[in-house]
């Protein structure tokens, strides 16, 4: 049976959100939405630091979707960061992060645009 990418998407936003409680962080928010600059998949919270996380995954195991982490999307998890602290009133750090999720692995990149 074909699954929908709509919900494979969310298979992999659950299996990373399980994978950063283990790891010791809060949720905050899951596919946030910021007006029309984007989509943030992940917002948690860990040591006093807030951060955005783009989930990426491929149900091929040919193609690694950390090639779908490209600097387009990246430039629009930044803006979209800055509108989240913006509209919460926040004044922290923060960090921009990706986790990739290969089948049932998965690979956490903090700082991804340094």
């Amino acid at each position: 049976m074909r699954e929908l990418p709509k919900f494979f998407g969310d298979k992999s936003e659950t299996l990373a959100t399980e994978f950063l409680e283990q790891e010791g962080f809060t949720i905050l928010e899951r596919n946030y939405f910021a007006r029309k600059l984007g989509e943030i998949d992940i917002v948690a919270k860990r040591d006093d630091i807030v951060h955005f996380i783009e989930v990426k995954s491929s149900k091929f195991n040919s193609f690694d979707p950390i090639y779908n982490l490209t600097p387009s999307k990246l430039r629009k998890v930044i803006n979209s960061a800055h509108y989240y602290l913006k509209v919460k009133e926040l004044d922290v750090a923060f960090s921009i992060d990706a986790i990739i999720v290969r089948g049932d692995e998965v690979e956490f990149i903090e700082n991804v645009t340094l």
